[in-house]
């Protein structure tokens, strides 16, 4: 099957270089070069995946993926970015990024994330429409790893461990009575640790069950989605859930 994708990037030499290397890659490739180009295309070409640079001049990457979600446009985007500091990424994030690159990248690490995100669309469409016509079937999918905390998972697909609900099937999640406003993968991320309440997820676990990929014990792509996560989750005055096994992972138990 033949992928589209929407490439919004204002530097020439990085988008012309990019354009032919998807194209090779077996992509369909939409190329622009500025914010409002890309939501003009976006609109348009209605593709399977976006690919935006965070810095482009009128409308930048970052208020174009803020226009998309507000439109309830769920493409997955993987933003394009200089600048490294954690703030900044939180930002992408925040916006509504599924996942980020930082520049200078290696076009394979490209492949991959996008890889990684169109795989993640098409089994969450996959669940939706099985959810859908199996209404409350079960197996193994709605089955909650065996550990010591109480996490239970209902024949609807609907996860609770401690205060938390998450509906898999509409993709939805509560704290309580409070709805969380979570991105595609902050989402995922929540679910899988909630699944597997009490019990530590190592690194190469999260990163293979998420991403679908390794990127290594330098990156700190994990550790900036669980920071997020947690601003998200761990509001003031409720108790932590999200926790950090130093060396080893992180584990969602309410202590």
């Amino acid at each position: 099957m033949t992928h589209s994708v929407l490439l919004a990037e204002d530097d020439r030499p990085i988008r012309t270089a990019l354009e032919r290397a998807l194209t090779l890659e077996g992509y369909q490739v939409t190329a622009v070069a500025d914010g409002i180009q890309a939501l003009a295309a976006a609109h348009r070409e209605r593709p399977d995946v976006i690919l935006l640079d965070v810095m482009m001049p009128g409308i930048d990457g970052l208020q174009v993926c803020q226009v998309l979600r507000a439109e309830q446009d769920r493409t997955p985007i993987l933003m394009l970015t200089a600048r490294v500091e954690t703030a900044d990424r939180i930002a992408g994030l925040d916006a509504g990024a599924d996942d980020y690159v930082v520049k200078p990248f290696e076009v394979e690490e490209v492949f991959a994330r996008l890889r990684a995100l169109l795989r993640r669309t098409t089994v969450g469409a996959a669940t939706e429409e099985g959810g859908a016509a199996a209404g409350s079937g079960g197996g193994d999918e709605n089955e909650a790893a065996e550990g010591p905390y109480d996490a239970r998972v209902a024949d609807s697909g609907v996860v609770e461990a401690a205060d938390l609900r998450i509906d898999g099937p509409s993709r939805r999640a509560w704290r309580g009575e409070r709805e969380l406003e979570l991105t595609r993968t902050e989402f995922e991320l929540l679910e899988l640790l909630a699944r597997n309440a009490g019990i530590v997820l190592d690194h190469s676990t999260i990163y293979d069950r998420i991403w679908g990929y390794d990127f290594g014990p330098g990156s700190k792509n994990l550790a900036v989605y669980v920071g997020y996560l947690r601003r998200k989750v761990d509001v003031p005055g409720s108790r932590p859930l999200i926790h950090t096994v130093r060396g080893v992972g992180y584990v969602l138990r309410e202590d």
